[in-house]
């Protein structure tokens, strides 16, 4: 039974030993899972951190290979000094004590994808696997007026979604962010609805400002900055303003000095969902199983996209 006390969460995680948090997008959105890292680590549990990775792989030793769609990044190892999100978090992580390690998938279609996460829950004997989106992308299902750019998002879900034998759940943070790319906000809101008509919403809750966790996320966040100044993460930079209570066009970086930003406390929230529930209610997902490589997801969800009846753009009346 689910309280008010502890939310549902928290009431899902209680039981879970070892965790897979992985970022679903690529970039730096295993950043986004930072707070609930260090939630669940003070309560006791091992968490392993994981992302889809735009990072330029292929010059990791061959060491850094668990299996071929598996690297284990690490603070020394081989890569672009401009830009390794991956790289970068083992080496924050150093500085925390935690063990600097972060594994990274290639870019790739779902199979592939699918594999690689089979390889890793077992290889690291996880219990749980937590997809954590830097955005919204991760909840839309296909006929909204806008999907963002859900190629890595969808990919991630599919490959999560056809695993057995692990708890899987889903965990959003930085809502609004994704209107830049065409998102409508209110249809997010809506398939929450949904969800939470079928069981599979698991709540909202906010990040204290004050807290360890986004203590800790902030630190991580600046860290990155100062290691990539020339393409800071613009997703984790609005996070990260909101969690200090910034509002408004609240400007980081020139890499949106044309835009107008709208940070904002929403953005500080995480939203989470049964990963089995959303991924049912995704229209194109099963089309996306047999797909081995980014091509053929996009190609997939384009298709998609061309058939379906999309729900009109409505503005969020508030």
């Amino acid at each position: 039974m689910h309280t008010l006390a502890e939310p549902p969460l928290f009431a899902r995680l209680r039981p879970a030993r070892r965790v897979l948090i992985a970022g679903a997008g690529g970039g730096f959105d295993v950043y986004a899972g930072l707070p609930l890292a260090v939630a669940l680590r003070a309560q006791g549990k091992e968490v392993h951190l994981a992302n889809l990775a735009f990072s330029d792989l292929n010059r990791l030793d061959l060491d850094d290979w668990l299996s071929p769609d598996v690297a284990t990044v690490r603070p020394g190892s081989a890569g672009d000094d401009a830009y390794f999100p991956e790289r970068t978090l083992a080496r924050w992580l150093d500085t925390q004590g935690w063990p600097p390690v972060v594994h990274a998938f290639p870019r790739t279609g779902a199979r592939p994808l699918r594999e690689a996460y089979r390889y890793l829950t077992t290889h690291l004997a996880v219990d749980t696997v937590v997809l954590v989106d830097g955005g919204t992308d991760i909840l839309l299902r296909g006929d909204e007026a806008g999907l963002g750019t859900p190629e890595e998002d969808m990919a991630s879900l599919a490959a999560v979604a056809a695993l057995k034998g692990v708890d899987r759940l889903v965990v959003s943070l930085g809502f609004g962010i994704d209107a830049f790319h065409g998102v409508c906000h209110a249809h997010v809101l809506e398939n929450l609805a949904a969800l939470d008509r079928e069981g599979g919403y698991l709540g909202a809750l906010s990040i204290p400002s004050a807290s360890p966790e986004a203590r800790a996320y902030l630190d991580a966040v600046a860290h990155a900055q100062r290691a990539t100044p020339d393409r800071p993460s613009i997703v984790q930079g609005q996070i990260a303003a909101a969690l200090r209570g910034e509002f408004g066009n609240a400007q980081f970086t020139t890499r949106t000095a044309g835009s107008e930003l709208f940070v904002n406390p929403l953005m500080g929230v995480y939203f989470t969902a049964d990963l089995a529930t959303l991924a049912a209610n995704v229209g194109y997902l099963a089309e996306l199983a047999d797909t081995d490589t980014a091509i053929e997801v996009a190609l997939a969800i384009e298709a998609h996209r061309d058939r379906v009846r999309r729900r009109p753009r409505r503005a969020i009346p508030h």
